[in-house]
């Protein structure tokens, strides 16, 4: 019985009920056999999924160790909140961008920019991106710094004060 309380019950008031709703999306998204618990199998089929069928079982082998025993709903939602715990929403946010930024310059096009958030992912509608572009610094070539702009993003906009 003691293995079961592993993962603490705390771990659920770490985060919203929408949230938890998603982890448990995720969860059932990974759990491909419907066991109840995350296996090797489960990863490599949602990597399969997704377009990697390259991973090694070491890789395998090293997510699941990070659940010191079978991965279930509460020990995964245990792990996820140990990792974002950690995390500096600046720095992550930071880290985002980074990837639409391959030079470094520390830039990225607006214009570019813009056609992503309203195509990709969680788009974001005309009126969200015309909020945002009028607190986000844009230099007289079209660029977003987007250094400045996760600052904006986790401080607040100091015109707002």
């Amino acid at each position: 019985m003691a293995r079961a309380r592993r993962g603490s019950s705390n771990v659920f008031s770490m985060f919203e009920q929408s949230q938890i709703q998603e982890f448990k999306e995720a969860f059932s998204c990974i759990d491909q056999n419907r066991d109840g618990i995350i296996s090797k199998s489960d990863l490599r089929e949602t990597y399969a999924q997704l377009g990697k069928l390259n991973v090694s079982d070491g890789e395998l082998e090293e997510m699941l160790k990070e659940g010191k025993g079978p991965i279930n709903f509460t020990v995964f939602l245990t792990l996820f909140g140990e990792k974002l715990n950690g995390t500096d929403p600046e720095e992550s946010i930071l880290n985002a961008f980074k990837l639409f930024d391959p030079a470094g310059t520390g830039t990225i096009n607006k214009d570019e920019f813009k056609q992503l958030l309203l195509t990709q992912a969680d788009k974001f509608s005309p009126e969200e991106v015309e909020q945002m572009f009028a607190v986000t610094p844009v230099d007289v070539a079209g660029n977003i710094d987007y250094k400045s702009l996760c600052y904006i993003i986790t401080h607040g906009d100091e015109k707002e004060d």
